[in-house]
């Protein structure tokens, strides 16, 4: 079976993972992911539930008439007591925490939150229902930490290396996975495809 990943659209805030609504860009970035997607044969959609996340689901969900199932399984990595801080406050409240995180040699939680394996621990369960469904082609609207830890965690690799995924993951960006139940095997087939985003630069994260 395929399972789409999908990062939800740009939120209304820039300030670490609180839970507001989509900015109007976010809204058109999900119509365009719907509308990639639309004849993909997406039988059922999961989804975060954050607000964010929901939103994206609903805008792109248009396109697909699918049923939606909210599961917090999917929701973003916890910042900890980053969350709610812009940049500039986090770059000075945990400039010990970034260095020692930069150097990716141990998968470190965020200071009162939550590492890579975390999100794998939650996310994975909702991934293997997926499989389990029976359905052969599935979206999971979600977020950018759950989208990198799962594809670590499916390419084998260390987890504390989970941000070389993406420096820049794209929002609405599709990441599909090619599922084989009986094989018990994740293939990655494509990751962080904006292509659909691409003619209109004011979508893209660099002019965020």
């Amino acid at each position: 079976m395929k399972i789409y990943l999908i990062r939800h659209g740009r939120q209304c805030s820039k300030r670490c993972n609180v839970d507001v609504a989509l900015a109007p860009e976010g809204v058109r970035q999900a119509e365009l992911v719907g509308k990639r997607l639309e004849h993909a044969g997406i039988e059922k959609v999961y989804v975060s539930d954050l607000i964010r996340a929901r939103e994206t689901a609903e805008a792109a969900g248009r396109f697909w008439k699918a049923p939606e199932e909210v599961r917090p399984g999917l929701r973003e990595i916890s910042f900890g007591r980053m969350e709610g801080l812009s940049d500039q406050e986090i770059e000075v409240q945990f400039a010990d925490f970034r260095r020692e995180y930069a150097r990716m040699e141990r998968d470190l939680p965020y200071p009162g939150g939550e590492c890579a394996g975390d999100v794998v621990a939650r996310a994975l369960p909702v991934i293997r229902e997926i499989m389990e469904s029976g359905a052969e082609t599935a979206a999971v609207v979600t977020h950018g930490g759950v989208i990198r830890s799962l594809t670590a965690y499916f390419l084998g690799m260390d987890l504390a290396k989970w941000r070389l995924l993406g420096k820049n993951l794209e929002n609405c960006s599709i990441t599909e996975l090619e599922c084989r139940k009986e094989e018990d095997r994740v293939w990655v087939e494509r990751f962080n495809d904006y292509s659909h985003l691409e003619p209109y630069p004011e979508l893209l994260r660099k002019n965020w």
